[in-house]
């Protein structure tokens, strides 16, 4: 999709379709307003959020269609409702033969953040999952221009960015499993790189060994797809502001069956979305290196299969991860937690201060908080609240977890320095507990994004598989660091 920016009048801008957010007020005040207030009057359309309605050849206006869609209550709306509210009109359009739309920032829905909401909103509900199918009719229902007008031309190319980054990483996140191996996805990271500018370096298995990463190593033996461990640099020009150093892990594990504690048939499919944090990190970094923040940020994506080859980690293997600690393999399908310890490790040894770790890491995090927030545990209460400030603005729900020290007694184990299961009971902390045993002076921040990194169904404002999540949130913390 182009964006494209203008300071023209709503009225004037040609386009297919000129999409209006309108709040649940009267009377409407803006481009259409006794259009939308006639819909209103009639019972067509009430302002509720995402409510919608389509009016064909608006008179006074250039373009064909005036779309109103509901912002809701007025005390209500934030830069999250807009961007729900573009894409639910965007993906309402699409399926007309609309191809060119205009967006229209009116009243309560203008200003900088609302813009670069709408540009988000409209490039994440154009996104189809549908790249591998050869029919002749994939990609014809897509909007090919987006005109915005209202806010700045510069809050219209941060969205455009953020968007593009995040459909960057729901795209790859959707790669089948045979497509995307463990070094299809390093050689995404590296093209990435070449394309904006960032440093790439990917370790392999022979440099891991010599390193010490035998909690990684142990996930990746069972299959025959070689590991690597990704490893993204952007560097600020100049001298930075800060000594901070901004580190972001992301699991990678490019297909999960369990290992020999092997999965149940039933939904293993989707276990190629198990790299959806690793796939976040790249999306971040990629938004990172078009947005320059002033502190230097470094991506770390451990990237393996987990397979129950003839060689496959057993449980009651004991292995010894890069800090020197040992851990007694209990279940092998808890297995994102070895790769990102070891990652965290090598993370802190490259001089990062502050990390963020991001993976679809436990089953028990959906139980817990279902498909709605992210789980979010950290050892550094400020730290936290800058990334939940973060992602209130970007829209994307968080809720922070206990991490009472109590929880550690489950993962004691007789015969190593820690087990890697702690039982059912309290599963997402009992993980996050035996990951901050491997950080070892960085402010540290883990999400779980097991509940929220698919959508098993299509929804208003989304398609159905990968939604990218964490992408925007992560580019805003290192955007706005002080």
């Amino acid at each position: 999709m182009q964006i494209k920016y203008s300071a023209a009048p709503a009225e004037t801008l040609e386009a297919d379709a000129l999409i209006v957010v309108a709040p649940d007020e009267t009377p409407f005040e803006g481009p259409g307003a006794a259009i939308v207030n006639q819909l209103r009057e009639s019972g067509e359309f009430n302002g509720k959020a995402l409510d919608t309605a389509l009016w064909h050849r608006p008179e006074g206006f250039a373009a064909k269609r005036l779309l109103v869609v509901g912002a809701g209550k007025p005390d209500e709306f934030t830069s999250a409702v807009m961007r729900r509210a573009v894409a639910v009109g965007i993906r309402k359009l699409k399926g007309k033969g609309v191809r060119s739309v205009a967006l229209a920032l009116v009243g309560k829905t203008t200003g900088d953040l609302f813009a670069a909401a709408g540009v988000e909103g409209a490039l994440l509900g154009d996104f189809e999952p549908d790249q591998l199918k050869t029919d002749a009719e994939k990609g014809k229902k897509s909007i090919e221009v987006l005109t915005v007008t209202g806010g700045s031309e510069a809050a219209v190319e941060r969205g455009r960015i953020l968007g593009e980054s995040q459909n960057f990483t729901r795209a790859i996140v959707n790669e089948p499993p045979n497509v995307l191996t463990p070094l299809a996805l390093a050689a995404r990271a590296q093209e990435m790189a070449k394309e904006t500018g960032l440093e790439c370096e990917v370790l392999d298995r022979d440099r891991m060994k010599q390193l010490g990463m035998g909690a990684l190593l142990g996930v990746a033996q069972g299959s025959a797809e070689p590991p690597a461990l990704i490893v993204l640099r952007y560097r600020p020009e100049g001298t930075p502001p800060t000594t901070d150093h901004l580190g972001l892990v992301g699991k990678g594990v490019t297909f999960d069956t369990g290992g020999i504690s092997i999965k149940p048939s039933d939904g293993m499919e989707k276990m190629k979305y198990d790299m959806a944090g690793g796939g976040a990190m790249l999306g971040a970094m990629r938004a990172i290196s078009q947005l320059k923040p002033a502190i230097p940020v470094t991506a770390l994506i451990p990237a393996v299969e987990n397979m129950p080859g003839s060689r496959a980690q057993r449980p009651g293997d004991i292995v010894t991860s890069l800090s020197g600690k040992t851990v007694e393999v209990l279940n092998t399908d808890a297995e994102g937690r070895l790769i990102l310890i070891d990652a965290i490790t090598y993370a802190e040894r490259l001089g990062c201060t502050h990390l963020v770790d991001a993976a679809t890491l436990t089953g028990a995090v959906v139980v817990a908080l279902g498909h709605i927030r992210i789980g979010a545990f950290t050892n550094n209460e400020a730290f936290l609240n800058q990334l939940l400030d973060a992602s209130k603005t970007e829209g994307e729900r968080m809720w922070q977890m206990p991490m009472d020290d109590d929880y550690l007694e489950a993962l004691k184990s007789p015969f190593a320095d820690l087990q890697n299961i702690g039982g059912r009971a309290g599963g997402s902390i009992t993980a996050s507990m035996f990951i901050k045993q491997f950080v070892e002076k960085a402010a540290w921040v883990h999400l779980d994004i097991a509940g929220t990194a698919w959508n098993d169904e299509a929804k208003p404002d989304m398609a159905k598989g990968p939604t990218g999540v964490c992408v925007r949130t992560l580019a805003h913390l290192a955007k706005s660091w002080n």
